[in-house]
């Protein structure tokens, strides 16, 4: 059987595919059915078939999603790297998923040289130190028989707390929670999925998978609000995927166009007042909570009820069950707070290579997500922090986006993110990274400020005693990378 593309391209082969928001080039479903053709060729020829694992790292977007279908077609399984990644960063990775071929171009070639350690690359530019995948004479290849349990895709969680781990998602996974977010959102024949994110997250890897199903066309959208603005107005999306630190840029650069239906807001909370803004700006807003592990949606609001109810990300998506436990494992009650826990054909089998972290992620009622949240009696989800996010300072219980919420509200402040540090006296001690708008006065906005604007709202225990104050660090999918934050206010406490 053909894959998917194959599939769309035979039943709408003129219907556009893809467009580069930067060079303004685009594809038809025919165009780029046979660009993928040529390709998965020469992989064939390259000794990939069924089964094997075939990296991807490639900064040019066109490229990416050509890779990520070619992949499929031998019946490979990908594995999308962090193009933001270092030679450091790579060579665990790559040694851990057991690749079999790795594609880089010539903005990553030099990096992937120097981790790669005998796994062979192949550059999809012609020009630089890696052999050209150009070089190599396509050959036919059988046709994979597909399974719905077959591994598809391998992606790496964001790691923002630690050690990241490698995500096996199914064919059954990618297409069910394809199917479910269609029926939550609706999908037309003429819409136009407008991406920002990298296909190495599963934020931007799935509008390339679902649009091939949906015979819809997706938008490579740059990542700067305002290049970002301009790329929307041109093209008209009918909807967009966001983190919310993006989406707040966007509309501080202007309105957005009225073709957009929904612009699906993940990766992290959504701060009450952005959502309150996006209802009185007719902004389209989906807030939705998901995860790697579950191919991407467990939850998501459609726009009139994200304003009726801000803070909540709706209800489960059609076949996702959501079960809330204490800390025993038992379930509890409507309105009560504790660890969610997902289930449903979306929910990944596990982790490669790794059976000890599959079984810890598990128990009877399925995935262990670590989020603690609660559903309320109408069934809508409610998320709170992520159990190893808490902070326990002399005792006291401190929620992070408690004080978070607390600092955004600073004049001059554009986000923040506050985590606990070791002390020795009060076991956490609350520290806090701080990123003041461009053209704030730092004069005005300091540590003495900040504390004594929180003062007016939180309790002592919950003052910030480290403050920090520079961008953001975030992973590929734009949430915030805890770890990193937790490293540079440990440096800023020395």
């Amino acid at each position: 059987m053909r894959d998917w593309l194959a599939q769309r391209s035979r039943v709408t082969p003129d219907a556009t595919a893809l467009v580069d928001a930067g060079s303004g080039a685009s594809r038809t479903y025919a165009e780029l059915d046979s660009a993928v053709e040529l390709l998965a060729g020469r992989i064939a020829a390259e000794g990939i078939c069924v089964d094997d694992h075939v990296g991807v790292l490639i900064e040019t977007r066109t490229r990416a999603v050509e890779a990520v279908h070619a992949a499929m077609r031998v019946g490979g399984v990908l594995v999308p790297l962090s193009t933001r990644s270092t030679t450091a960063e790579l060579e665990p990775r790559i040694e851990r998923a057991d690749l079999d071929l790795l594609l880089c171009d010539a903005e990553t070639e030099d990096r992937v040289l120097a981790a790669a350690d005998g796994v062979p690359v192949r550059s999809v530019d012609a020009d630089g130190q890696a052999t050209p995948i150009a070089a190599t004479t396509p050959r036919p290849f059988d046709l994979p028989e597909w399974d719905p349990e077959d591994p598809q895709v391998m992606l790496y969680t964001s790691g923002t707390t630690g050690r990241p781990k490698l995500v096996v998602l199914t064919l059954k996974n990618l297409l069910t929670s394809a199917s479910a977010s269609a029926f939550r959102l609706g999908t037309l024949p003429d819409d136009r999925w407008a991406s920002p994110l990298s296909p190495s997250s599963m934020g931007g890897l799935a509008p390339v998978l679902r649009s091939t199903l949906y015979g819809s066309a997706v938008v490579l959208c740059p990542t700067d609000a305002e290049d970002l603005l301009d790329a929307l107005r041109e093209h008209r999306p009918t909807g967009i995927s966001l983190v919310p630190t993006l989406l707040r840029r966007l509309l501080d650069a202007g309105d957005l166009p009225d073709s957009l239906r929904f612009v699906l807001l993940g990766g992290a909370p959504a701060p009450d007042d952005l959502v309150r803004e996006c209802g009185e700006r007719g902004v389209p807003v989906c807030p939705t909570y998901g995860m790697t592990e579950t191919a991407s949606q467990v939850a998501t609001a459609r726009p009139e009820e994200a304003v009726a109810h801000v803070g909540t990300v709706g209800r489960p998506l059609l076949f996702t069950e959501v079960t809330v436990i204490d800390e025993h494992g038992d379930p509890l009650p409507p309105g009560d707070a504790g660890e969610l826990v997902v289930a449903g054909p979306t929910v990944t089998p596990g982790y490669y290579d790794d059976p000890e972290a599959t079984a810890d992620a598990f128990c009877p009622h399925g995935l262990l997500t670590g989020d603690v949240g609660r559903v309320d009696e109408d069934g809508r989800l409610w998320i709170g922090d992520r159990k190893a996010d808490r902070i326990i300072t002399g005792g006291q219980n401190v929620d992070p986006r408690e004080v978070v919420a607390v600092l955004c509200d600073f004049d001059g402040v554009r986000d923040a993110t506050v985590v606990g540090l070791p002390d020795q006296e009060w076991g956490e001690r609350v520290a806090a990274l701080i990123e003041r708008e461009t053209d704030a006065d730092p004069d005005r906005i300091d540590a003495a400020a900040v504390e004594a604007h929180c003062r007016e709202s939180l309790a002592g225990y919950k003052l910030p005693r480290v403050v920090a104050f520079g961008e953001l660090p975030r992973t590929e999918s734009g949430t915030v990378d805890r770890a990193a934050v937790r490293e540079r206010l440990q440096e800023k406490r020395v």
